[in-house]
């Protein structure tokens, strides 16, 4: 019998339960997937707590890769033995599993350069530092971004990114160690924000001009230094709230700091169409595949261990990518 990871009720790494599951056969335009590997990332501890409210009881998990079992009827961009992943939101809830069924729409082909475990590890982190660094904004060799969380998942992907293009990073850290990690992964830079005022050290960095950039995941605690840190007109990205939502703020405020911009962005409107994604995709694998981009997968976790992963993962115990093996 197939395992999958569910929970009934928000709140802590408590309410995750390990069960037994039934995966009948797959419907019209769905497939059962047999998986290998399962992405842990940053999200999935959003639908947990509630901050993305979801229908209760419901199934853990937005990312994973594995092999197709079965397809249902019209479904034709994948074959029963192909090697998949996916990422998404709503529509691939429930990656905590051994087995499932999933629409096909989401899955992307894998090629043969690149492992179950990595697709796994980069499928979400991946897609969205491909569209960070080809979509958000048209980098140019020079430019400077400020990176927060420089030694997660994301944040060792934008460097080597980054670093191919030509861009400087400025990567934010909280521990000496994952500052050596940032910088062996294309940081130019690193300041350690538990002892160093993260502003002020990037004025002195940049001769006072400032970054192009800021790719903040963190939220509350980080955002107006992540403003006093960018160049007149600079682009704020705000990609994550880790240590909570941003506080309300009047507009005028980006006029009062130099007319800055602001983002919000989500993976699943750079990749809801499907010639987009496969474009973003496969500059990914190609990078990966040839060894340009490494990586990291530093946890290796059982699905049974679920309540453990998230608990590493919010304390900031975990560097680069973690994921489950199945």
């Amino acid at each position: 019998m197939a395992k999958a990871v569910r929970f009934y009720e928000t709140g802590g790494p408590e309410v995750l339960r390990y069960e037994d599951v039934e995966v009948g056969d797959p419907g019209p335009g769905q497939v059962r997937l047999r998986h290998v590997a399962v992405g842990l990332n940053y999200a999935d501890t959003y639908f947990r707590n509630g901050t993305y409210p979801i229908p209760m009881p419901n199934g853990m998990g937005v990312e994973a890769s594995g092999v197709v079992q079965a397809i249902g009827e019209g479904v034709t961009n994948v074959q029963v033995g192909d090697r998949v992943t996916y990422t998404g939101f709503l529509n691939t809830l429930g990656a905590y599993s051994t087995e499932r069924l999933i629409s096909a729409a989401p899955l992307i082909k894998l090629p043969e350069t690149i492992s179950f475990e990595t697709a796994a590890a980069m499928t979400m982190r991946g897609l969205t530092s491909s569209y960070l660094m080809r979509r958000i904004y048209d980098f140019k060799a020079g430019d400077t971004i400020l990176l927060h969380a420089a030694a997660g998942g994301v944040g060792l992907i934008v460097s080597q990114w980054a670093k191919l293009l030509g861009v400087n990073v400025i990567g934010t850290v909280s521990t000496e160690a994952k500052g050596e990690i940032a910088l062996a992964h294309g940081c130019s830079h690193v300041i350690n924000y538990s002892h160093e005022d993260v502003a002020q050290r990037v004025r002195e960095m940049t001769d006072g001009v400032g970054v192009n950039v800021v790719f903040d995941s963190v939220g509350k605690n980080t955002f107006m230094g992540s403003l006093d840190s960018l160049k007149r007109r600079g682009l704020m990205v705000c990609v994550g709230t880790a240590s909570g939502p941003i506080p309300a703020f009047d507009p005028v405020l980006l006029a009062m700091k130099g007319s800055l911009f602001l983002t919000r962005p989500a993976l699943a409107d750079y990749i809801a169409d499907p010639a987009e994604k496969a474009d973003l995709a496969g500059e990914l694998f190609d990078h990966v595949g040839s060894g340009r981009i490494k990586i990291e997968i530093n946890q290796h976790y059982a699905l049974q261990d679920a309540v453990q992963a998230h608990r590493d993962l919010e304390s900031r115990k975990t560097t680069g990518s973690s994921i489950f093996i199945v």
